[in-house]
């Protein structure tokens, strides 16, 4: 079973992702920010990457980057607010550190769910 690691600052958004990817059949972790992500990925690792961009302590930029150095196979999706500030600026520099996919909150559920069974079935991307 492909295991996902969904690191978000907000309660209620991490707790819809569990939720959704746990009754899809995937094995779930989550992290509130970036650097208790990285300790969860040393520990446990997931095959794939679901992160939050603006957290405290470790933003996802940050984690994004620390991940592909450490993982450089991992998949990562890239997420953020479409009402803060930069929002299309974090997530074009997301895709540049690494992240294979992005999504302006909010998004809908069924297009995260066919982005993470395309990157976990494509080990090419």
């Amino acid at each position: 079973m492909p295991r996902i690691l969904i690191i978000d600052d907000d309660d209620t958004i991490r707790d819809v992702l569990v939720e959704y990817f746990d009754s899809m059949g995937y094995g779930v972790m989550e992290a509130t920010n970036g650097r208790e992500a990285l300790e969860r990925q040393m520990d446990n690792p997931a095959d794939l990457v679901i992160t939050d961009l603006i957290m405290p302590e470790e933003n996802g930029l940050e984690t994004i980057l620390e991940l592909r150095n450490r993982h450089p196979s991992l998949k990562i999706i890239a997420m953020t607010g479409s009402g803060h500030f930069g929002a299309l600026e974090d997530l074009k520099t997301a895709s540049c550190m690494g992240a294979h996919r992005t999504f302006s909150k909010p998004f809908h559920l069924e297009d995260m769910l066919q982005a993470v069974e395309e990157l976990l079935n494509n080990p090419d991307i």
